[in-house]
């Protein structure tokens, strides 16, 4: 059993919209970052995660209203897929911090469209996380007990500065809201030691395994465990805190399952890193 906590549904076909308009197939090669790869039957995308084992995808949109118009995928386009699949996928919710009604927006996704948590990308959404625009929506996260997600590190897509990635410029966020679960997504590559040292000192700070830029993945997350991090550090102090990610469709989550199970580990620690923590994660301590 694995919970993917890192998927962008841009090649789902049942959202699929040709053209350049808001959320149309151009711009969202154009915004994303990727080169042109066509849409997916949901029949295909579902025997690529029973491939890799998933039983779940977590998809997140990334609302840029505010700055390019656009989003990669709205909250309601999110909310039809869940609908349509409920077995297979959740849902999270974003919206831009600089819309005048964010907070009335993130809270109807969290009501009425079930969203399970709000997903935010400060770089592409240019915001600083520590910004007290953002104070609003850390409380509704509080009250309703869901989860923040944030794109850190590198980014590849075009107009998401590296500067506004690394993940201390998220510590005082982190820091000023203790019962806000935050994941800072890629385990904050290239600054996984930093990333490291906010997991040690922040309790409700957790980051996602979706970190294949260089080498094949085996390489990338032997690496990534053994060398990055020294070897036991994972089992020893972080076990509570990482969990799978794939970033789909840019890597293929069959493929990262596959290197992640090369890594050696204890079987706990394997439960945790591919399910147990991401449950954790959604709905708190009692998971």
């Amino acid at each position: 059993m694995v919970i993917d906590m890192h998927v962008h549904p841009l090649l789902y076909q049942e959202i699929y919209q040709s053209g350049s308009g808001p959320t149309g197939f151009e711009t969202w090669e154009s915004e994303f970052g990727m080169g042109h790869m066509g849409p997916m039957g949901f029949d295909e995308l579902e025997a690529e995660m029973n491939a890799g084992d998933i039983s779940r995808s977590v998809l997140l949109p990334i609302d840029l209203t505010a700055t390019t118009g656009s989003a990669l995928a709205t909250n309601e386009q999110i909310a039809h897929l869940v609908e349509a699949h409920p077995d297979r996928l959740w849902g999270f919710a974003s919206v831009d911090p600089h819309r005048a009604d964010a907070a009335n927006v993130l809270e109807q996704s969290f009501l009425e469209l079930g969203a399970k948590g709000l997903c935010l990308h400060p770089a592409k959404q240019c915001f600083d996380p520590s910004d007290p625009e953002l104070e609003s929506l850390y409380k509704l996260c509080e009250e309703h007990n869901r989860p923040v997600l944030f794109e850190a590190g590198l980014s590849w897509e075009p107009a998401a500065p590296l500067n506004n990635s690394n993940p201390l410029t998220f510590e005082r966020a982190i820091m000023m809201h203790p019962d806000v679960r935050f994941c800072l997504a890629h385990f904050a590559w290239p600054w996984v030691r930093e990333m490291v040292a906010l997991m040690l000192k922040y309790p409700n700070c957790y980051t996602d395994t979706s970190i294949t830029y260089l080498d094949a993945p085996k390489e990338m997350m032997l690496r990534l465990f053994t060398v990055d991090m020294g070897p036991l550090w994972y089992e020893r102090s972080l076990l509570h805190q990482v969990m799978f990610g794939s970033n789909t469709p840019r890597f293929r989550a069959f493929k990262l399952k596959g290197a992640l199970d090369a890594v050696p580990m204890s079987k706990e620690a394997r439960e945790n890193l591919y399910w147990r923590t991401a449950l954790r994660f959604l709905e708190g301590e009692g998971a």
